[in-house]
Parts: C-alpha cells; sequence; structure tokens
C-alpha cells in the first residue's frame, strides 16, 4: 500500500515537473511565479478537474425564462390545443376548469379573496407573472413526468390555463413574442425586496451592556408526548410492511381517487381489478397501463420505490379492502 501511493506521488511530482511541448518549464514553475499551486495550464484557480461545459449541455439546464420574455423558445399554442392537452395530462390532478382535485392546487379563480384570512392563491388571483406560469409548467408537469412537455405544448397549456382564468380569449395563439405581453391581475403587488442585503457584525463601541438586558417574558410549552422506544417498537411492529409505503406516496391518488385510483372503501373498482388476480394487479402497479377506468403511472410516478415496496402496498391495500367488508 505505501509503495503504491509512493509510485503516485511520484508521477505526480514528474508531471508537475516535465517540461512543456516545446521544451520549456510550465509558467507555474518559471523563476519569480509562485508555484505553491500544482501546474494547471495558465487558468488561475483551475486544478485540472473536469472540462468545459458543452453547449448541448449548458442548453439542457439554461431553460430558465424571464418576466420579460427573455429565456422563452421559439414556438407556439393555442387555447384550442391546450384543452385537449390539459384533460389528457393534467385534469386528473387540476380538475377540468383548474378547480383542483384533492389536494392539489387550484388553478383559476380566487379573484378578490387575498384578503381574506384563508386567500384562494391561483394563477389569476396571485401569481405575478406569465412567464412564471410557463417557466412552472415546463420545468415540472406532469407531475410524473416533468420536462416532457415540448416548447409547443407548454405555450399550449399555458395559453388554456390563461383562458381558465379569463384573461385571454378563445382565440388566442400564445407564442415567444406575445407572452410577457399578458399582464396577470397581481403584478402590481409584487416588487423587489427593500431590505439591504446585510450582514450582522459584532459592535465594537458604544456597545449596550449585556447586564441591562432583561428577559421579560418567555415561552413555556409542556414536553411533547412521546411513547417509551419499546412501545414505539411494539406499535410499528403492528403495522403492516406496505404501509409506510402507502402512506407517505400512494395514498397522493388513492385517498382521494385521483385519475380514477380506486379508494380503500371503493369495492366495486377493486373487484374489477383483482378478478385477474393479485399478480396481475401487483405487475400493473410496478410498470404502469392505462385503461379506460383509469391511468396508473409506473410505480405511481415514484421510480425510485423498489419492485418490493410497490408489491407490499399493493397487499396492504388489498388486505386494507378486505378487512372492511
Amino acid at each position: 500500500m505505501f509503495k503504491f501511493l509512493s509510485v503516485v506521488v511520484c508521477l505526480l511530482l514528474l508531471g508537475a515537473c516535465a517540461p512543456t511541448m516545446d521544451g520549456e518549464a510550465p509558467e507555474a514553475l518559471k523563476p519569480g511565479v509562485d508555484a505553491s499551486f500544482a501546474y494547471a495550464g495558465d487558468r488561475v484557480g483551475h486544478f485540472g478537474f473536469g472540462q468545459d461545459a458543452t453547449s448541448i449541455q449548458i442548453a439542457g439546464w439554461d431553460i430558465d425564462v424571464r418576466p420579460d420574455g427573455q429565456g422563452l423558445p421559439v414556438g407556439s399554442g393555442s387555447v384550442a390545443d391546450g384543452e385537449s392537452l390539459y384533460e389528457e395530462q393534467c385534469a386528473e390532478c387540476h380538475g377540468s376548469f383548474g378547480e383542483g382535485v384533492g389536494r392539489y392546487p387550484l388553478l383559476a379563480g380566487g379573484e378578490g379573496s387575498l384578503t381574506d384570512g384563508r386567500p384562494t392563491k391561483t394563477v389569476g388571483s396571485y401569481w405575478p407573472y406569465t412567464s412564471t406560469l410557463y417557466d412552472y409548467i415546463y420545468r415540472a408537469m406532469p407531475f410524473t413526468q416533468p420536462v416532457s412537455l415540448s416548447a409547443d405544448e407548454t405555450y399550449a397549456l399555458t395559453a388554456y390555463v390563461l383562458y381558465l382564468n379569463d384573461l385571454v380569449d378563445d382565440d388566442l395563439v400564445l407564442d415567444q413574442d406575445n407572452l410577457a405581453s399578458i399582464r396577470l391581475p397581481n403584478e402590481a403587488n409584487f416588487g423587489p425586496d427593500p431590505r439591504p442585503d446585510v450582514a450582522n457584525t459584532r459592535c465594537m463601541q458604544n456597545c449596550r451592556d449585556p447586564n441591562l438586558i432583561k428577559i421579560v417574558s418567555e415561552v413555556v410549552s409542556e414536553a411533547p408526548t412521546t411513547l417509551p422506544i419499546n412501545e414505539r417498537t411494539a406499535v410499528q411492529s403492528q403495522q403492516h410492511p406496505g404501509q409506510a409505503t402507502y402512506d407517505q406516496y400512494c395514498s397522493i391518488c388513492h385517498n382521494v381517487g385521483v385519475g380514477g385510483a380506486p379508494t380503500l372503501d371503493d369495492a366495486a373498482n377493486w373487484g374489477v381489478r383483482l378478478s385477474a388476480g393479485v399478480d396481475v394487479l401487483v405487475s400493473n402497479a410496478i410498470n404502469g397501463m392505462s385503461s379506460a377506468s383509469g391511468v396508473m403511472p409506473a410505480k405511481g410516478g415514484f421510480v425510485h420505490l423498489s419492485d418490493e415496496q410497490v408489491k407490499s402496498s399493493v397487499l396492504y391495500m388489498v388486505e386494507n379492502l378486505a378487512a372492511s367488508q
């Protein structure tokens, strides 16, 4: 091991001392030049690792859009095209009219509610810029397949969501030239943060005497009630092995029936699915399926889940259904 490290160090030193192709010493090793850094050409602060990003790599990350429209790609989409795309890609979570399904956010409505105790924040009532809508759809939607929409599809969906908020006419064709000209109602209530960007500094003179600082009140709260560790372990051991996966991931759709997903008390829909057998049900949950009764993305869109986690969650749902009958 020590011999190997010695060889590596020697090779590195030889590389640092080697002459350049034209026979001259590297710049870092010339007289009067600080040679405390390993030679890495003439680029200050560059240590010879990695490589410059290509234009294609940069383009893959450089997808942000500014409020003035800078960054928008070339393309276009109409309200009419957006309607069909919305029904196919968005309605199962956001509702056919932007009203939201279950815990998914509303996209339309809420005008005049921002001063209420519980304001309804939608594209039409709260969002600042049309570019924000385009940017978010392109980056994050659909929920299970972000960055899968083309520029034209994103323009079309943006146009349709604006139409749902009564901000544009139904014959609008949205593109990179007119998107920034469409202003949202709440834009004027957004602005730069006026607070200065400063860091706290230590007081060095005329500082307040810490002995004069008194605590006039304090928050007193009861200690949280927790189970002893042995009792917690006992409770956890009583849970079905698939319950944790269901609670964290599958419940998003199955608690409220998003996209045709049967709820745990929907015996009729589960009966149709179980008629093909539990193995088929598990396979569909892992690999995904689409039918007249609904859509199931592979692993519910959470592709990092293992096959065993998905299987355990399915068995939990089936056993929970049987127990409720």
